[in-house]
């Protein structure tokens, strides 16, 4: 495990970019696990920047994203298909037919997980896992649990969560109470995974995901047995 310890948000973001850049450069066709929330905005704006001055080419690179919300349609400003292309996809020359993002509107949501699964492998896996934290400990939407949840599976948030992101919407009552998302195999399974946390609010789960005991009732602490796997925050987590 490695920590680097950044200034503020802007130094994350450029840290994470990166670490991300480096990456599409060393391997154009890799693959990139992608996340969306606050924490990588900075980090997608970083590598936007950077393509537009010639340094990155997207065209060879496919894409996963980590979850969806169940029940958004794409064109909804707060599903995750529509995050991914307004803050990164519509800015660099990937191909939107090579992005993928779960689908929340499926029929049969077992049946979508099972394909989500399958099209990762189909993949030869994920090259670099971007990630966030959540301050329950949750990595995409795995959240706390007796178990880790291993495949692709549909979630019922918890009210954490789902507090947590009530500020994207005009109530609570308008956040979606499930979510399906890539499960734990497919993220240990990343050959890089890459965590950026901002915000003094999250040093207490940062210190029990990475310095406490793994367990599943903090699912972001299984990183702690992932052989590349790097932290980028603004916490002093000496202190």
């Amino acid at each position: 495990m490695k920590i680097i310890i950044t200034k503020d948000y802007e130094d994350m973001s450029r840290k994470a970019a990166n670490i991300i850049s480096a990456q599409v450069i060393s391997k154009p066709n890799c693959v990139l696990g992608l996340a969306t929330g606050s924490s990588p905005i900075g980090t997608y704006k970083q590598l936007i920047e950077w393509y537009n001055k010639g340094d990155l080419d997207f065209s060879e690179v496919t894409s996963v994203n980590l979850d969806e919300y169940v029940g958004l349609e794409v064109t909804n400003d707060q599903s995750y298909r529509y995050f991914m292309d307004n803050n990164l996809f519509n800015h660099i020359n990937i191909d939107k037919n090579k992005t993928n993002v779960p689908n929340g509107l499926a029929d049969d949501s077992e049946k979508e997980c099972e394909r989500y699964d399958n099209l990762i492998d189909s993949l030869g896996g994920i090259d670099l896992q971007l990630l966030g934290i959540g301050h329950n400990g949750h990595i995409g939407f795995n959240e706390p649990d007796s178990a880790f949840a291993v495949g692709t599976h549909t979630v019922e948030l918890n009210q954490m969560t789902r507090d947590a992101n009530a500020r994207f919407f005009a109530s609570i009552d308008e956040v979606p109470t499930h979510a399906i998302t890539m499960g734990i195999k497919a993220i240990m399974q990343a050959k890089k995974v890459l965590l950026i946390a901002s915000g003094d609010d999250k040093k207490e789960i940062l210190k029990k995901a990475f310095f406490g005991p793994v367990t599943p009732e903090v699912p972001a602490s299984i990183l702690q047995l992932h052989p590349d796997f790097t932290l980028v925050t603004t916490c002093d987590l000496s202190k």
